[in-house]
């Protein structure tokens, strides 16, 4: 099994906001010279939403869906000095630090249900996924999809694993399913659930999961509000998934219950 290798990059240039993003993402260019996304720390949900976006996709990935590479992000203090637009110079003189980035998919087309084909295999893993993380946004509202090269790659996890925004109450969230699926976007493509389900517990074992959630940075698990110290945070998101996985079929009744 191949280890996940997160690699850690400078910001070097800001090139422009995505203003269609709520939390104001930015293409920005780095030391590597390749241009990623830049999910902001001092965004609308913060580190957390960074904390879901790097579990989403290393969780997408391992079950064998396409993720743009996650990368860690260096942001130093220069570029608000010289951001004319007061609402960015304050994301970016609150996101001095480590953030995270999505490689840019250039010329990558949104997804769109009503003209974009995919298969049924594809579809019950996407699906699947998001009832273990709890992912609230990927209707045909807001797709969190991409078309790129003819394949369908997953974008904008950070809505999901709502728990984390409660500590105190994160355990009330272990025995319930997700009725949200309902109003997923590939919900009705999704006809492949059952042998997905088996594919996805082979594939995030107790090993992945441990590796996954190693991932988080420290700095994006300490706070000011939270009383939960990281080592408490990185269990509770272990023990989160494991009892999703534990719960699987009952995810697959409810996913095939709603189609």
């Amino acid at each position: 099994m191949n280890k996940i290798d997160i690699r850690t990059v400078d910001v070097v240039q800001y090139i422009k906001p995505l203003r269609e993003g709520g939390s104001l993402p930015a293409i920005v260019k780095a030391d590597d010279d390749f241009l990623y996304v830049l999910k902001f720390r001092g965004a609308g949900q913060g580190k957390k939403a960074l904390i879901a976006e790097l579990l989403g996709g290393e969780f997408a990935r391992a079950i064998g869906l396409k993720v743009p590479e996650l990368v860690f992000m260096n942001l130093d203090d220069s570029f608000s000095k010289t951001e004319p637009d007061e609402e960015i110079q304050d994301l970016l003189k609150f996101s001095v630090g480590l953030n995270l980035g999505l490689h840019y998919l250039s010329s990558a087309i949104t997804y769109d249900p009503l003209v974009s084909t995919i298969d049924g295999t594809t579809a019950s893993k996407v699906v699947l996924l998001d009832s273990i993380i709890s992912n609230i946004d990927r209707t045909a509202k807001n797709t969190n999809l991409l078309h790129w090269n003819n394949e369908l790659w997953i974008i904008d996890n950070g809505a999901s694993f709502y728990f984390h925004h409660n500590w105190p109450q994160w355990e009330n969230h272990l025995t319930k399913t997700f009725p949200l699926i309902k109003d997923h976007v590939l919900l009705e493509r999704a006809d492949n659930l059952q042998s997905v389900a088996k594919e996805i517990k082979d594939k995030i074992n107790q090993e992945k999961i441990e590796e996954v959630i190693s991932l988080i940075p420290e700095e994006w698990l300490i706070n000011e509000i939270d009383s939960f110290s990281p080592d408490q945070m990185r269990a509770a998101y272990v023990s989160y998934i494991n009892a999703k996985i534990s719960m699987l079929d009952n995810l697959v009744k409810e996913a095939e219950d709603a189609r």
